[in-house]
């Protein structure tokens, strides 16, 4: 299964060799901790979030196979805070 998440994220990212998955065993859960270059965690995201849950779901389904759970978090990068949203950027709303 780590295989498969760092192919599939090494073709997605400009900086392949920055990436790193961590796999973390639990009883009956496996977490994958991917470690990427700040630039490229918007590419493994993808649009409204799609490429990481189509990720996840090939994830889950190959991890179903071998009886177990999957999951996979990207970890950010320490002292990296996101912006705050500001009232712009919420959607629209009519006014009367």
């Amino acid at each position: 299964m780590k295989e498969f998440i760092e192919f599939v994220v090494k073709a997605l990212v400009d900086y392949p060799e920055e990436v790193d998955i961590k796999e973390v065993d639990g009883e009956r859960v496996v977490v994958f901790e991917l470690r990427l270059n700040p630039t490229d965690v918007g590419k493994v995201i993808g649009k409204q979030g799609r490429t990481i849950t189509a990720i996840r779901t090939l994830l889950t389904s190959t991890a179903a196979k071998a009886g177990k759970r999957a999951m996979l978090e990207i970890i950010e990068p320490e002292g990296r805070e996101r912006p705050p949203r500001r009232i712009e950027d919420s959607p629209r709303r009519f006014e009367e």
